[in-house]
């Protein structure tokens, strides 16, 4: 059974020249074992595993021993270990017919987490190949074979590229055929997990010479038709009449306007209930504005709409994951840019439902669009509102690049929020509304400021999520602060460096557990 199809590369027009989004790996399972699989050919990688304690796993005698190799003596001699993420070439010539290349791939102790580290490191392995034959996994449980595919899939990812050089070396493996007891339904569920994962870095590492608010809406659309979603799109002049101060004080500067989109998952059998929303930061360019980023930290700004990306993901995948829940998600969109029309540090601006705010610095201006779009949730009766952000410095500094940093109003929706994340690999710590530092953000000339006036009193991170509850009263509602974990430096297990696409699966997860 075919769990996903290899998509042909799509070429994308514009800037420059064109940009090229790699294909993805098309997973497959197969009964039987490794050895059988060898024998029928056509595949030109195998890889076995190897547990804690350099334990054989399923199929891994088998599969040396049809190459005429003492699987003890490879691992002897090779000081195989069986640690998670640990891939050891086994130094053999392939009898006709078999792969040219025979790996040991280190699965731990065969935890998910353990898993999906070794998935990740194949991944990696067999990058450049066409098809993969492989027993790790066999036997796990279903979570850890869900995290070995996502690792599988994650982990070799490669950023749509433009130019003349050849990728073919760092391309993902064409095939992976999966051997021996692997549960369907699992295979299927990391497929659709990596695949909006995939979707959400696709989007991210666009250059922001071809992607702007216009382009972002676009790729909304082409999601919202293939995912069977409603969706609706407010331009610079609807955005006027109705009052999205917030988003056309940002978009001033630039010289695409900016754009609010709304799109709206409807499962049979959910009319009547109110929805969830999912709000997610859409700035596709942040110079600073006026406040000016220095350049080392204007380079990885195209990832500004990290969060956009990560909604429009999961929106993509709900259907298919058959969400039973009404899910709304919104997109507030725009480019901090400088221009003659950039709004000022100084200006009191007028957000979505009439509040006045006061700007202190022009480079907060991502909690400026969340403003309006938390605002406008408001009006849809929402059980429930998370937002998610590449917001403040500070979360980086505080929780470094693994744990987003995560605040709420209501417990049970914290607890549920963390579990999806320990389950996803996506992690949180939960952080607190300190209510005393409330004061540092309330104006003389407005209804509030969305930076602290006195800048002495720190939490960055934590004086943001104050600003950003203003807008959600009486909500249940939470804030993922991901600045530090949708953007990596290198590449680590299942994330790789550049857009890491961080929240899919976590917000996947969560949303696949509401009833």
């Amino acid at each position: 059974m075919t769990a996903a199809t290899r998509t042909p590369a799509r070429r994308r027009r514009g800037g420059s020249g064109g940009l090229v989004t790699p294909p993805r790996t098309a997973v497959s399972r197969r009964a039987g074992d490794v050895a059988s699989a060898l024998v029928e050919g056509g595949f030109d990688v195998a890889a076995v595993p190897v547990g804690a304690g350099a334990a054989p796993g399923p199929g891994a005698a088998g599969a040396v021993a049809a190459y005429g190799v003492d699987l003890d003596a490879v691992i002897r001699s090779e000081r195989v270990g069986g640690g998670a993420a640990e891939t050891v070439r086994v130094p053999v010539v392939a009898p006709d017919g078999l792969p040219g290349r025979l790996l040991l791939v280190g699965t731990g102790d065969g935890s998910p987490r353990d898993l999906r580290r070794a998935g990740a490191a194949l991944g990696r392995a067999v990058r450049g190949r066409e098809r993969l034959v492989t027993s790790v996994g066999a036997g796990a449980g279903a979570d850890a074979v869900r995290a070995f595919v996502e690792g599988l899939l994650l982990g070799p990812y490669a950023p749509p590229s433009a130019g003349l050089k050849n990728r073919q070396d760092s391309m993902p493996v064409g095939a992976a055929e999966l051997v021996g007891d692997h549960a369907g339904t699992a295979v299927e569920l990391g497929v659709t997990h990596a695949g909006a994962t995939i979707r959400a870095r696709d989007l991210a590492e666009t250059p922001s010479n071809l992607k702007n608010p216009r382009w972002m809406a676009q790729q909304a659309g082409d999601v919202a038709a293939g995912a069977g979603l409603q969706i609706t799109i407010w331009d610079a002049e609807r955005l006027t009449a109705e009052g999205f101060g917030g988003l056309l004080a940002v978009g001033g500067g630039s010289a695409t306007p900016p754009a609010l989109v709304r799109l709206d998952h409807r499962p049979p059998g959910s009319r009547g209930r109110k929805p969830v929303v999912l709000v997610g930061k859409g700035i596709t360019y942040d110079t600073g504005g006026l406040s000016i980023k220095p350049r080392e930290a204007m380079v990885p700004m195209k990832t500004d709409m990290s969060g956009a990306a990560a909604v429009l993901a999961v929106l993509g995948a709900c259907a298919a994951l058959g969400v039973r829940r009404p899910v709304t998600g919104l997109l507030p969109l725009a480019e901090n840019a400088v221009g003659a029309s950039s709004y000022r540090p100084g200006d009191v601006v007028t957000v979505h439902g009439g509040r006045t705010v006061e700007i202190l610095n022009t480079d907060a201006e991502g909690r400026m669009v969340l403003a309006d779009a938390l605002d406008y949730a408001r009006s849809l009766d929402p059980d429930v509102v998370v937002d998610i952000a590449t917001l403040t410095g500070a979360a980086t500094l505080g929780l470094g690049r693994r744990h987003a940093a995560l605040y709420a109003t209501d417990d049970r929706l914290a607890a549920g929020l963390e579990a999806a994340g320990a389950a996803s690999g996506e992690l949180t710590w939960r952080m607190p509304l300190v209510e005393e530092y409330r004061p540092v953000l309330d104006s003389p000339v407005a209804d509030l400021r969305h930076v602290p006036g006195d800048t002495s009193v720190g939490g960055g991170s934590i004086t943001a999520a104050l600003f950003l509850r203003e807008f959600v009263p009486g909500l249940r509602w939470a804030h993922l602060d991901v600045a530090g974990t949708a953007r990596s430096d290198k590449d680590e297990h299942e994330v790789t460096r550049g857009a890491t696409g961080y929240g899919a699966r976590l917000l996947l997860r969560w949303l696949e557990g509401l009833r």
